[in-house]
């Protein structure tokens, strides 16, 4: 089993939380380039791309098939990953600060918590922490990785929509046939939002992972 590190959104962070959000998808980096019998395909320890070329031989025309690795940064099922997220870290207390209740401050808050805000952060010299810099010990929550597929990102189906936290966005129960309409909008307006206008339309490559949380 190896660990490794996975950032999150505030957003995500809450619905994760939640128990709502048990999937989350990256865009494989770089993105593979295939041609038109090329596939990705599952195979021992990970995927593969495979490649179909005609090849000419001492008795004549073949199809050969060459192979190429594509390794998933965020591990196989069974491996863990914790999660960084935005946040701040406690500075040195100072006899002024403990005089304002510091020595009840924790190590580390969380911006997705909404407990802390730039100026209280600013005022009492509180560190800012994007989430690429969150420390290890500062994470508060693990993930098992129980899944790991290789599809294009409009492929996701709407109990994906659902894993990837589509019913947080609501506070009432989806129950009528626009439902996967709405969520399948809604899915393609974040993944903009994220890696810019029009990557819906790009419709990238992506590792759709599905995790559970880790209770410590």
């Amino acid at each position: 089993m190896k660990e490794r590190p996975i950032l999150f959104s505030g957003l995500e962070v809450r619905a994760i939380l939640a128990g709502t959000k048990t999937q989350a998808r990256r865009m494989v980096n770089p993105p593979p380039i295939l041609g038109e019998y090329d596939d990705i395909r599952v195979c021992d320890g990970g995927f593969e791309i495979v490649r179909y070329a005609m090849a000419t031989t001492a008795v004549g025309r073949e199809l050969r098939e060459t192979f190429e690795p594509l390794r998933c940064p965020y591990g196989v099922p069974g491996d863990r990953l914790w999660v960084r997220e935005s946040g701040w870290r406690r500075p040195e207390r100072t006899p002024r600060m403990m005089r304002e209740g510091a020595d009840t401050w924790p190590k580390y808050l969380y911006s997705a918590d909404g407990d802390v805000d730039d100026d209280f952060g600013r005022e009492h010299k509180w560190h800012r922490r994007p989430s690429v810099h969150m420390p290890r010990w500062a994470s508060r929550i693990t993930l098992e990785v129980m899944q790991v597929r290789v599809q294009r990102v409009q492929d996701i189906s709407y109990a994906d929509i659902l894993a990837e936290g589509w019913d947080a966005r609501s506070s009432e129960p989806v129950t009528d046939g626009t439902a996967g309409e709405d969520a399948r909008a809604w899915f393609a307006a974040l993944w903009d939002s994220i890696h810019g206008a029009g990557a819906w339309q790009r419709n990238d490559w992506v590792f759709a992972v599905t995790f559970r949380r880790v209770q410590p």
